[in-house]
């Protein structure tokens, strides 16, 4: 196990001198806390009394309670510290100009999973341009990618699907930390924003979470542990079909499945194309809730056994092109709304390109549609070298 101190416990221990004197506000969730699991908006506020104003939450909330997407926050009043809490999920996806009245540099603590659609990047962003506008500093107190940042995959987002689940041009699983993420877009888009990151330390980028030392807490509901974020950047794919991506079970995105699927036949068709890194269990669910809720699914757990070798954004596009073959009448794309889109087609949202789906219906093989983004992918893994904060 490592001894990896994260941005927020740097950021405690070495002051840095921009935040003398400052009026603070801060971007958080459950999962902002240090090794001794107190949380990071009890910490700043003992740190440095009387600095920290306001409190801002991104999706599922402050207290992390909100379960799925579209389902928005309240503004509240911290019970702990009697400063207010301002939403940045629901009908209000920015920061007003006028909520940071009061603040100098706001504050970022969020623990990223890794992946594009992870709404949290996006909240980044959006702070990061009001920020910009306000003349209001923005520091990001920066954590380890979970799933690594030595690994990336999947094609880039083409600007016509910019959405909530991604703003701008970036591949799935992207192999950035946030505060990394939040200086490739600063500097990719233009933002203009006075951006600072403190990182973390002592983290290298090939390790995932569970050789940092740092305790997991669940950055969003439905990511309860490690194993679930591993499969995450593909298994997110399924929030834009009618197969359930294990959400109302214990092992979302790890389980998907529904009752019209028959393991045996999908199996079947998998051994076509083997699987690298990853073990299909055949398993059975009954959702609590979401899709197919109180109905018998049959399907699979996702276990991965070769983190090194499991390509997530891959499985899951070979499991849905598999699916579409077995059951061409079946597998249904998901209507919108979807993260606050009421027109474009989920799916092509969370893709970002309208040919990934186009390809599955068509039948197109999927060696064939990775090889498509290859050239984009390779051109962002030479421009993402300037932004990266930790070595190997």
């Amino acid at each position: 196990m490592g001894d990896v101190l994260s941005g927020l416990e740097v950021f405690l221990a070495e002051a840095p001198a921009w935040v003398k004197g400052a009026r603070l506000g801060l971007l958080s969730h459950p999962a902002s806390v240090a090794r001794d699991f107190r949380h990071a908006r009890e910490l700043i506020a003992r740190r440095f009394p009387g600095q920290l104003k306001v409190l801002f939450s991104p999706q599922h909330g402050l207290l992390g309670e909100k379960q799925d997407n579209m389902v928005s926050s309240e503004d509240f009043l911290d019970p702990l510290l009697g400063l207010p809490v301002i939403s940045l999920y629901g009908p209000r996806l920015a920061p007003a100009p006028e909520s940071l009245g009061d603040v100098d540099v706001l504050l970022v603590d969020l623990q990223d999973v890794g992946t594009r659609v992870y709404t949290f990047a996006t909240t980044l962003v959006k702070v990061m341009a009001t920020a910009a506008a306000a003349g209001i500093k923005v520091a990001v107190l920066d954590r380890p990618n979970p799933i690594s940042g030595d690994r990336v995959e999947g094609n880039l987002l083409k600007p016509a699907w910019s959405s909530l689940v991604g703003p701008y041009p970036l591949p799935m699983r992207h192999g950035f930390t946030l505060g990394e993420l939040g200086q490739y877009y600063n500097a990719t888009q233009k933002l203009g924003c006075d951006l600072t990151v403190v990182p973390a330390r002592g983290w290298r980028r090939r390790e995932c979470y569970d050789a940092t030392g740092l305790p997991w807490v669940m950055p969003s509901p439905n990511l309860p542990t490690l194993d679930s974020a591993l499969v995450y950047p593909g298994q997110v794919l399924l929030e834009g079909t009618n197969l359930s991506e294990g959400r109302g079970t214990t092992r979302p995105f790890e389980l998907f499945g529904a009752p019209f699927l028959k393991p045996a036949g999908l199996e079947a068709c998998l051994r076509k194309q083997p699987l690298p890194g990853v073990v299909l269990r055949e398993a059975c669910f009954e959702p609590t809730f979401h899709k197919w809720a109180g109905q018998l699914c049959r399907g699979f757990q996702l276990h991965v056994t070769d983190r090194q070798a499991f390509k997530p954004f891959f499985t899951t596009l070979r499991l849905l092109a598999a699916i579409r073959e077995l059951y061409p009448q079946q597998l249904a794309w998901r209507q919108p709304p979807y993260e606050y889109e009421r027109e474009r087609l989920p799916i092509d949202l969370l893709t970002g390109d309208e040919a990934i789906r186009r390809g599955v219906d068509g039948g197109v093989p999927m060696a064939e549609l990775e090889a498509s983004w290859q050239e984009e992918l390779d051109e962002f893994l030479k421009l993402r070298q300037e932004f990266l904060l930790y070595p190997d």
